[in-house]
């Protein structure tokens, strides 16, 4: 099992995961068609089905040009807001391509149908891999656009948290120096916050993805998944593990925001190149 990171938009990383004996392969969050047909054609390899985490149009926006594109093209996913879908996915269910086994994990919160995709190869010694798209950053959760505290900590600790601890963790955004910014703000004497920013911004220079992570990482800087540890409760004021996520993702909030991002759908479409024909004009 090879994994592809591809990095489009802004900052999001859409996935093709490659059968290496069969040449099939699966695509998690196609976002971007344009580019996936690149990767497809280099690597050789031949796109079996879609696996989208959540219906947000930079997760799901290129299903629909894709099944056009590649007929009988199977779309996973346990939202009916995702564009194209075809395969109703529900927790625990466990889907194979080839010799890559998939395991689709609920975890509603960032919105009310994210579903996160579990995959491993058996027998195989290479660790397996998360594909956890806005639920798990490295570094950081999503926001919770469609859901509560409550639901974030279930997702956190009892269903990704429980995975494999060499588990790698490929998650939808490139989000980790302002994570990780945020982590020391909340644990300032970490060291491994420390080492892992400045391996961040190491990386971010030199313009390389910080994915994956290993689950047995995040526990070590993530404070979302830090929320029973003194340090991080003493930063929140709170005990509770839910009001001490709900009181970091409020925080995290109002951290530092990002500039305000270019209009999605023009973003969209210049990476779609459909603009090309206006700027080509002499």
């Amino acid at each position: 099992m090879k994994v592809k990171v591809i990095s489009v938009l802004e900052d999001n990383y859409m996935y093709l995961v490659i059968e290496e004996s069969t040449r099939d392969a699966v695509a998690v969050d196609a976002a971007v068609p344009k580019r996936l047909l690149e990767i497809i054609k280099k690597e050789d390899v031949v796109l079996r089905a879609i696996l989208t985490t959540h219906h947000h149009w930079d997760h799901a926006r290129g299903n629909e040009e894709l099944v056009r594109l590649f007929p009988g093209l199977r779309v996973f996913g346990a939202d009916q807001r995702i564009g194209a879908l075809t395969h109703t996915v529900t927790h625990g269910q466990e889907l194979t391509f080839g010799a890559i086994r998939v395991r689709c994990l609920f975890t509603p919160c960032h919105t009310s149908g994210h579903m996160c995709y579990f995959m491993w190869e058996d027998d195989s010694p290479d660790a397996p891999a998360l594909f956890s798209g806005d639920t798990l950053f490295v570094g950081g959760c999503g926001q919770f656009f469609e859901g509560t505290a409550e639901q974030m900590y279930t997702n956190l600790t009892e269903i990704l948290g429980a995975l494999p601890k060499d588990t790698k963790v490929f998650c939808g955004h490139e989000c980790t120096i302002r994570n990780l910014k945020f982590a020391l703000k909340v644990e300032p004497e970490n060291e491994v916050v420390k080492e892992k920013l400045a391996w961040a911004k190491q990386r971010d220079d030199e313009d390389l993805p910080t994915v994956p992570s290993t689950l047995q990482e995040e526990f070590l800087y993530n404070p979302f998944l830090r929320v029973t540890e003194e340090p991080v409760q003493r930063f929140t004021g709170k005990t509770d593990p839910v009001e001490v996520l709900r009181t970091l993702r409020t925080q995290r909030d109002n951290f530092k925001k990002p500039k305000e991002r270019p209009n999605p759908p023009a973003v969209l479409a210049f990476d779609w190149g459909l603009f090309s024909p206006f700027l080509d004009k002499k």
